[in-house]
Parts: C-alpha cells; sequence; structure tokens
C-alpha cells in the first residue's frame, strides 16, 4: 500500500505546471540569529529547472543567503483541506551581480508577468534599476510536493 506523501505527490510535469502558473514564490532565508526569513517574489523558471529572481543587492535576503546559501521556495494554494497544493523546493542561492545578467533576468519575470515594454527599449529602461540589483538563483536541491485533491474525499 502506497504511503499517503506519495499519493498525494506532484509527478515532475504537474510540479513544472504548478510552478509555471504560480504568480509568487516565498523565499525563505535564515537571519543572522538563525531564524527564517520568509519573503515573496516574482520569479521565472530556466531552462535547466532554476529558479531565479531579482532583488535590491544590500536588501536583508541578500545579505542573508551570502551569510548562508541554504534557502527554502515555497508555492502553496487551497482554501479547504481537500484543495491544499503546494511545493516546497530546498538549494543553494547563488547571487550574480552582473548587470548583464540582471537585466535578462528582469526581462524574463517582465515577459513571465505580461508587463508592458519589451526587447531592447525595456532593457534600456531597466538599466539603472539593475544595477543596483542582484540576481538570485536557486537550482533545487530537493523538492516536496503535494496535492490534497489526489486523496479522492479520503483524509
Amino acid at each position: 500500500m502506497p504511503s499517503r506523501r506519495s499519493q498525494i505527490a506532484l509527478t515532475p510535469d504537474e510540479r513544472r505546471r504548478y510552478l509555471a502558473e504560480a504568480k509568487t514564490i516565498v523565499l525563505a532565508s535564515i537571519d543572522h540569529r538563525g531564524f527564517p526569513h520568509p519573503v515573496a517574489m516574482w520569479f521565472a523558471v530556466e531552462p535547466d529547472g532554476a529558479i531565479v529572481m531579482t532583488t535590491y543587492r544590500r536588501s536583508q535576503k541578500v545579505v542573508n543567503l551570502r551569510r548562508n546559501p541554504k534557502c527554502a521556495l515555497l508555492v502553496e494554494s487551497g482554501e479547504t483541506y481537500e484543495t491544499l497544493k503546494g511545493l516546497l523546493i530546498r538549494g543553494r542561492a547563488e547571487i550574480q551581480d552582473d548587470t548583464e545578467r540582471v537585466l535578462d533576468v528582469l526581462s524574463l519575470v517582465h515577459a513571465r508577468y505580461a508587463m508592458p515594454g519589451a526587447g531592447a527599449a525595456l532593457r534600456e529602461a531597466l538599466r539603472g534599476q539593475a544595477a543596483k540589483r542582484v540576481v538570485i538563483r536557486v537550482l533545487p536541491e530537493r523538492e516536496s510536493s503535494w496535492d490534497h485533491a489526489k486523496l479522492g474525499g479520503v483524509y
């Protein structure tokens, strides 16, 4: 008899689709006192499965991740027990501060959220902002997922 955890786990295709449909992801880093520091972020997914986002280079999350790159990313949904669904990704964050790389990720995020502007004009408009930002890139090392709808009403 399969475990409940394996019954409710998302398949790799379901995880990719769920991540593609998500509007925000919660990034949890560890602060200097050892407590979780969760923040909601806009993000994009690269072809290799890495999750990328941009933020100000002096933000608390960047300070935390430079100190300890271990982090977690969470996407969740559902309003009742039978509709709970989520994906927890654990990995190590890489901080990338090259302005062209930041512009690449900003362009990905703008496209993902269907924000106005595109191409070279958008890139140049964002250049001043990009100089103050970094990319946080997390390649998943371990994933956990759940979809309570798979239980078919048996809880």
